[in-house]
């Protein structure tokens, strides 16, 4: 069944749909009200105009749906499926950088306290997250000195011969040594540090304030003081939370810049109406969608009639591509990463714009933190238009586009500075603007392919890399191999009258460099800027200067960019080798058909990733790249191999 066929299938219901590729990978995860009417709107004509949408659409060769009871659940399982298969047109939280909790080992005979990033299902209970970071560290070395609740990793599960340095300076019970502590006042400090973790300090105090008094007419003096020392910290704490209390709530700003494919989001962390903290996120290669569209009118037109859908109908979808970036659909998408399925949500979230399930979140996120014991009622997802609120968001969106220049435009002096420091190392008449790298992959000579990688000004320009599959050279000949990539790069230039990059750089040493060399003389190319730079000694050797070359320090930025440009080069040629050398593996059986030759197996294994993709197409979907009878003919040879199995 065709892709459009199976849309017209889909149910009603709400749920979450994944669009797959040839490849059977996943490569967009999104929930919907009604799975028809949203997948069906993938295909209308204004949407395809937005090069994202056109892209996904040519891509995707099935879908799969899973029916839940409404939106919420809907939204739930979207988030996991996108953290779980990362779908690269879903936008994805990149960050990795985690706040600490405190960890309390329940499950251990002798429990312990640790700081810990990862949450694990094994029995202990965890609490925070803490702003700043280091306040959980603070929080586990008050309860060292006050509970003498260890951190250790010694085995509790047996008695040593002698306790650890930590006993000895009253930071913990000691029980790894047998009768140092009891079974039963170990397990009351450990209640206690569980009621001072759970925020319940009238409690702890109250249960201290007993202890103390019993001690005390018991004579046991000492424990007395330890229990009035337990009980001033206590309440010294509490005084502190009470403060900030009356401060304000707990709420989390965002703010966010984007320019050029290229976004920086601000976070302010407020508890107690301060802010304790603050976290960066980064995007640098956001779709740039203004030279994406050439979405097919005649595939939105042939979606519409199989499924019964307007392709105009759709009126909330624009159309216009010079507005890649979508705020909305970022800010969903972001929110959900961030919260669903965290043991601690703040009151209050605000951010810059409103967005289409902002009110459903708001219900999921107030539902898990009544789940999890939250003291709030409700978490609120706000969007202020003025006010104090507004101008925390403003705030927010300000230092959004300090960090957005700081990482993204900061940068720039230094690159001049680097591109001036490459011309004075390399003796080059001017600072190089573009540079192309060549090099070769093969093995034993076999599928031998050259790649050219481009940098210009600043970055690798990855639209203007080219591949070249050797042709003239047979066996084991670097030299020729590069002569040839060379040749046929400047010739194809000289012909157009397309002026020649800064430098030209070969990965490899002498003998490539001069392979190079011959191959622009013969296109009578004098005075090109001509380098290259041999692998371990990383040695550039540079045209006309071989008897001096340039050695540079390994800590030097100019080596570092000509070594990033190097190996981008290698990297993209074993790519496309790779590529070759399966395609020739996997294109045997599909020679073997009537009808099917070189070109159409590579076209077929070019669109469709696999042969095994290629096997599973019918002819419906296989008539997008050959002809009806190709199409025909292809289904018909793998179904008599299928029924001969």
């Amino acid at each position: 069944m065709d892709l459009a066929a199976k849309i017209r299938t889909l149910p009603t219901e709400p749920g979450v749909y994944l669009y797959k590729n040839a490849e059977g990978e996943v490569i967009y995860v999104g929930k919907a009200t009604s799975l028809r009417n949203r997948v069906a709107s993938y295909f209308h004509e204004g949407r395809l105009h937005d090069a994202k949408t056109g892209t996904l659409v040519r891509e995707a060769v099935d879908v799969e749906y899973i029916v839940v009871a409404n939106t919420k659940e809907a939204l739930a399982l979207e988030n996991h499926l996108i953290k779980q298969k990362k779908p690269r047109f879903n936008i994805l939280l990149r960050d990795d950088k985690t706040y600490p909790y405190v960890k309390l080992t329940l499950g251990e005979r002798f429990p312990r306290v640790y700081v810990t990033r990862r949450l694990r299902k094994d029995g202990s209970s965890y609490y925070g997250p803490y702003f700043p970071g280091n306040l959980a560290y603070r929080i586990v070395d008050l309860i060292h000195r006050n509970f003498l609740i260890p951190s250790c990793k010694v085995d509790l599960t047996r008695y040593h011969l002698r306790p650890c340095l930590q006993y000895y300076i009253k930071r913990c019970l000691g029980p790894c040594v047998e009768e140092l502590t009891t079974t039963e006042a170990y397990q009351e400090a450990v209640r206690d540090v569980k009621l001072f973790l759970e925020g319940r300090p009238n409690d702890l105090s109250r249960s201290l304030r007993e202890r103390m008094e019993q001690a005390a007419a018991d004579q046991e003096f000492e424990r007395a003081a330890r229990y009035r020392d337990l009980i001033s910290t206590v309440e010294q704490l509490q005084e502190k939370q009470r403060i900030a209390a009356v401060d304000g709530d707990d709420a989390d700003v965002f703010g966010y810049h984007y320019e050029n494919g290229m976004l920086a989001v601000n976070l302010f962390h407020m508890r107690g109406g301060r802010v304790l903290d603050r976290r960066e996120f980064f995007w640098e290669d956001l779709p740039d969608l203004s030279d994406m569209q050439n979405s097919s009118r005649d595939i939105a037109s042939y979606v519409s009639a199989e499924t019964g859908t307007n392709p105009t109908a759709d009126s909330d979808v624009e159309s216009n591509s010079s507005a890649p970036f979508n705020p909305s659909d970022f800010f969903s998408a972001l929110l959900k990463q961030l919260y669903l399925s965290q043991p601690y949500v703040p009151r209050n979230i605000y951010v810059p714009v409103e967005f289409e399930d902002r009110t459903t979140l708001e219900e999921v996120l107030s539902e898990q933190l009544a789940a999890t014991g939250g003291r709030a009622t409700r978490v609120n997802i706000l969007v202020p238009l003025r006010g104090e609120k507004r101008s925390l968001l403003d705030l927010a969106g300000n230092n959004a586009k300090q960090l957005f220049d700081q990482r993204f435009r900061i940068m720039k002096p230094n690159a001049k500075l680097i591109q001036e420091s490459l011309q004075d190392a390399l003796s080059l008449p001017d600072p190089p603007q573009r540079i192309e790298c060549f090099d070769i992959s093969h093995i034993q000579g076999a599928e031998t392919v050259a790649s050219m990688v481009v940098w210009e000004d600043g970055k690798m320009n990855k639209s203007s890399y080219r591949k070249f599959i050797i042709r003239t050279v047979q066996g084991v000949d670097d030299f020729a191999s590069m002569r040839e990539a060379v040749t046929r790069r400047y010739k194809r230039l000289v012909e157009e009258n397309k002026p020649l990059p800064s430098l030209v750089l070969i990965d490899g040493g002498l003998g490539q460099l001069h392979a190079a060399a011959d191959a622009l003389e013969a296109l009578g190319i004098i005075n090109q800027p001509l380098a290259s730079i041999a692998k371990r000694e990383e040695i550039i050797y540079v045209y006309g200067q071989e008897s001096e070359p340039v050695v540079l320090d390994h800590h030097s930025p100019v080596l570092h960019l000509v070594q990033l440009i190097r190996d981008e080069a290698h990297r993209f040629a074993v790519t496309f080798h790779r590529k070759r050398r399966q395609m020739r593996d996997r294109s045997t059986e599909l020679l073997e058909i009537p009808g099917v030759g070189a070109s159409t197996t590579r076209r077929l294994l070019e669109h469709f990733g696999s042969l095994q993709a290629v096997k599973q197409a019918d002819a419906a979907a296989l008539s997008s790249v050959v002809t009806r009878s190709q199409a025909e003919a292809i289904e018909q040879h793998f179904q008599r191999s299928t029924s001969a199995d």
